[in-house]
């Protein structure tokens, strides 16, 4: 009891007391802990899979995007191949009714020939030059109408079998315009879809902190993918010994004092900063453009960045093109300046839209050095 000497029990009481609620207190904060770590990772888990649904969700989003584009070109070639198909038909029509012509006006003469000069001549012209010209005459006109009818012949099966093609073509375009109706409604349905996950994702996010904090990783994210792209460039530049400053956009690449500053925008539409680069306010299904020629390095999602593709331009340069409803080009794809690369999401907020970035050296730049000057 030594250690209570100089207490009286009501203190010895009242500080078993404040310990017992001391305890209570502290268990009670370790319990607060451990559902908000609880509550932390359920929203994680909650977020990483939307974000595994946003990725399936925007791949079946670009595949229906480029059905339709597919379809759209396929009835553009069939449209142009039926009026060239109709053209051909006018041409033979009028050759087979100058031919018809040529024809009845042979049958004519030669009708004439035989009951009018030949005969007689043949009976009662005494005369053997005139019977021998005659002849030669008929014998002639005989193989004129020969070769014309048989090249009537030939342009009606050639009448026949451009109907034919004719008709095959209609029918083929029929049956893409049906299946370009039933893409439409699909792509209708995953566009509806994309939304609605797009939402949910971003109501995860409940508070300004949450928002800065998930664009901060999102943004780290993009940093470690450039640096590991940048890593396969270098290292296949070394295994092939090319310096890696050999472009594809030509001479100086688009560090050359000619680029800077007259590059194409990606895309039309308002344009305000955001983050590393730039948002522009593309409607939903326009084309994105490459700005200059390169090789396409990635092409994929990216949380944060959806459907997003990279150019390589070489000489260190790179450009990023994010938030894409559809990419249309695969990994490893040479293209050239303003080449159609991809199409733009529907902005639905004010910091949504088609995502533009420039590096250097795996650094961020500011693109509107390097694009035309917007008026």
């Amino acid at each position: 009891m030594l250690g209570l000497a100089g207490f009286t029990p009501a203190m010895v009481q009242a500080q078993q007391g404040q310990q017992t609620e001391a305890r209570k207190k502290l268990q009670d904060v370790q319990r607060q802990i451990e559902t908000a770590s609880k509550r932390q990772a359920a929203t994680a888990a909650r977020r990483a899979e939307l974000n595994a649904q946003l990725a399936e969700q925007a791949a079946k989003l670009s595949r229906a995007v480029r059905a339709v584009r597919d379809t759209d070109a396929r009835i553009a070639a069939g449209e142009q191949q039926l009026q060239h198909l109709r053209e051909q038909r006018a041409e033979v029509q009028e050759h087979l009714h100058q031919q018809r012509a040529a024809v009845a006006d042979l049958l004519r003469a030669t009708y004439a020939l035989d009951h009018g000069s030949d005969l007689r001549l043949l009976l009662d012209d005494e005369d053997v030059a005139r019977m021998a010209r005659a002849l030669v005459y008929s014998r002639y006109f005989q193989q004129d109408r020969e070769r014309r009818v048989r090249a009537l012949l030939t342009d009606l099966g050639t009448l026949q079998q451009t109907e034919t093609e004719i008709n095959a073509q209609q029918a083929a375009l029929q049956a893409d315009k049906l299946e370009r109706e039933k893409q439409a409604r699909t792509l209708t349905a995953q566009r509806d879809a994309q939304k609605k996950l797009a939402a949910q994702a971003d109501a995860e996010y409940q508070s300004d902190a949450d928002k800065v904090a998930a664009l901060q990783r999102d943004a780290k994210a993009l940093d470690q993918l450039i640096a590991r792209l940048q890593q396969a460039i270098d290292q296949a530049a070394r295994s092939q010994n090319k310096a890696s400053r050999a472009g594809p956009v030509g001479e100086g690449g688009l560090g050359s004092a000619n680029i800077r500053g007259n590059l194409p925008w990606p895309a039309n539409g308002a344009v305000h900063s955001y983050g590393n680069g730039v948002l522009i306010k593309a409607s939903g299904g326009s084309e994105v453009r490459a700005v200059a020629a390169g090789k396409i390095i990635y092409a994929g999602f990216l949380r944060g960045y959806g459907l997003l593709l990279i150019i390589n331009h070489g000489n260190g340069w790179m450009s990023m093109y994010g938030n894409n409803e559809a990419l249309l080009h695969e990994v490893g794809a040479q293209v050239a300046a303003g080449t159609v690369i991809a199409t733009a999401s529907a902005p639905t907020g004010i910091n949504t839209g088609e995502y533009f970035e420039m590096r250097k050296d795996g650094k961020p730049v500011d693109p509107r050095q390097w694009l035309r000057r917007q008026h």
